[in-house]
């Protein structure tokens, strides 16, 4: 059994869309970002950086594991799918991967603190992030027109990436005649394991419809960028 202590956001749905994905057992133990609960002392003894999400194998020793791309690589190897063990295959995986966590991710992180979060509105730096992100997102297009998936085949690369891109609206960014990577994320979309995973510990999916629910999430998240 694993446990996953974890928050709706990009990065913890990457953690729990590829626990479903891979049909794992696991209990989730939600985490209050605008209540600081990554800052107590017992989540700090799990991650010393206070970020979630962090996962806890039970059935390893209590192992700990933090910072995305590390869980899902562990969740993979345990597992013995969606991270191929031949050399090369395994490579690709793995630079798709890198991508997204230090490309997509944090340009998108940088996007909706500019756009969404921050007090003052600087534009300049909203254009720069919003425009980095469209050019990560045309990469993705191009590969994504080369191949079904990012990889080989369909792997964690494919949930890392789809769960921050699928974002997208929240950062400002346009899809504008990106067909490869529309259809590619409409693929994702698709699948139960991701549905199910973007879930929880509850969805946040509502938050560009609901005007209430959006300035209140807005509101909890700037005492955390001001932190």
């Amino acid at each position: 059994m694993i446990d996953l202590h974890t928050a709706s956001t990009p990065n913890g749905h990457k953690a729990s869309c590829t626990l479903e994905e891979l049909g794992l057992e696991y209990t989730v133990h939600p985490i209050n970002l605008g209540e600081g609960d990554q800052k107590t002392e017992s989540f700090l003894r799990m991650n010393p950086n206070g970020r979630i999400p962090v996962i806890v194998d039970r059935g390893n020793d209590d192992f700990t594991v933090f910072e995305t791309g590390a869980i899902m690589i562990y969740l993979a190897e345990r597992a013995g799918e969606l991270l191929p063990t031949e050399q090369k295959q395994r490579s690709r995986v793995m630079q798709w991967l890198m991508f997204q966590m230090g490309g997509v991710g944090p340009m998108m992180g940088q996007a909706n603190v500019f756009y969404r979060y921050f007090p003052e509105k600087i534009q300049p730096a909203i254009d720069r992030y919003q425009n980095e992100c469209r050019r990560l997102f045309e990469v993705l297009d191009l590969q994504l027109g080369r191949s079904e998936w990012l990889a080989d085949d369909y792997s964690i690369a494919d949930i890392a990436n789809w769960c921050w891109v699928r974002t997208y609206r929240w950062s400002g960014v346009s899809r504008e005649g990106l067909e490869n990577l529309d259809r590619w994320l409409a693929v994702m979309k698709e699948k139960p394991g991701l549905r199910k995973g973007i879930q929880i510990p509850e969805s946040a999916d509502n938050l560009l419809e609901d005007e209430q629910a959006a300035r209140e999430f807005e509101k909890n998240v700037q005492k955390i960028v001001q932190q």
